[in-house]
Formats: structure tokens, C-alpha cells, sequence
């Protein structure tokens, strides 16, 4: 028999999603919603009309309802984290090289 709790991710195990899982799934849930607005923030944001804005975030959040999903056995929340790290490295680089640039 296969023992559910060695094949979950990190975050589905840290928010003991086996022990209670609404409330793990909930948690879960809002951790890709907000990793995901933070990458789409980060790296392919424009400046849109609010209208299309509040589009785009509401299918994000409906993509996000399955990537909490597959995040239960899936390293989904991991990657985001890497994605977001690595925009939050390039935007770093960038500004400083903008400024070297200006100066």
C-alpha cells in the first residue's frame, strides 16, 4: 500500500493538507495564488486598463484553482518560488544597470 504522506510536495506536508485538508488546501490555495500574481508581477505585467486588468487576474486565479491540484504531489509551489526569485534577481540587475547607465 502506498503511503500518501511520503509522496507529497513540500508545501502540501507543511500545511498538513493529509491531516486536515480543507484548511491545508485553502492555505495552499492562496500560496500559488500569491506566488503567482508576484511572478505575473514580476515579469509580464503591463500597464493595462483595470478592466483588463481584473480579466487577466480572474483567469489567473482560475488556473490557480488547478495548479493547487497537482501541488499536492507536484513541485508547483517550489518552481513559482524559483521563477519569482530568479525575476526578482533579473529586475535587481536591471535597475542597477539602468542606473549605471544614467549616471
Amino acid at each position: 500500500m502506498v503511503n500518501v504522506e511520503d509522496r507529497l510536495s513540500f508545501f502540501p506536508a507543511l500545511y498538513r493538507v493529509e491531516v486536515n485538508p480543507e484548511l491545508g488546501m485553502w492555505l495552499l490555495y492562496i500560496t500559488i495564488i500569491a506566488l503567482s500574481v508576484l511572478v505575473y508581477k514580476l515579469g509580464f505585467a503591463k500597464k493595462l486598463p483595470p478592466l483588463k486588468s481584473a480579466l487577466i487576474y480572474l483567469f489567473l486565479i482560475a488556473g490557480c484553482t488547478v495548479l493547487s491540484f497537482l501541488a499536492i504531489f507536484l513541485p508547483v509551489t517550489e518552481g513559482l518560488i524559483i521563477a519569482a526569485l530568479i525575476l526578482i534577481l533579473y529586475k535587481i540587475r536591471l535597475r542597477r544597470e539602468q542606473a549605471k547607465g544614467t549616471i
